[in-house]
């Protein structure tokens, strides 16, 4: 699958933040289940006034799951891992973050902020990490988001130290 290419009927999510907007395209085929899952959290509103909580400069920037005092938001249930999907994890894909249950991806998500293949899916040890869209404008902004200084609040790491808040999601097309 060419990862350039746009998917046919890709819908649009822009995501308004604190540091500037960003526009993903999802891929429905590629990852169905995954992309029904997001776009029903940015249809509810869900992410609105979540921040990116975990900021890890050339690795990746993770939001989509906690308040601006730290505070988990009430996700549903996990969905399945459709990594094995063709998309790789490279500079600017959006993934959905999980735990070491390859099964529990929820509402977090993360762009991946250089190449990190290591994260794709290679065999039953390696389940990887379902890519789900692309950043197809305002890499910028996450680049910017990856630079901010970060600390250590409670049990996160890589926290920003001023939060970035994703103020508003929605689908544009």
């Amino acid at each position: 699958m060419n990862q350039d290419a746009a998917p046919p009927h890709a819908p649009r999510v822009r995501l308004e933040t604190s540091a500037g907007s960003i526009v993903l395209e999802l891929d429905p085929q590629a990852a169905p289940v995954t992309c029904e899952n997001f776009l029903r959290y940015v249809n509810e509103g869900f992410y609105d006034g979540t921040i990116f909580h975990r900021v890890i400069k050339d690795f990746m920037v993770q939001g989509g799951g906690l308040t601006c005092d730290m505070q988990p938001k009430a996700a549903r249930e996990p969905i399945i891992n459709e990594a094995r999907n063709g998309l790789s994890n490279r500079c600017g894909t959006v993934t959905m973050a999980r735990t070491s249950d390859p099964n529990s991806a929820t509402s977090q998500f993360f762009i991946n902020h250089r190449d990190n293949t290591f994260l794709d899916a290679a065999d039953e040890q390696n389940p990887g990490y379902t890519v789900f869209g692309k950043t197809i404008e305002g890499l910028d902004v996450a680049d910017t988001i990856a630079s901010v200084p970060t600390t250590s609040k409670g049990p996160y790491e890589d926290v920003p130290i001023e939060p970035v808040v994703i103020h508003r999601a929605q689908v544009i097309d």
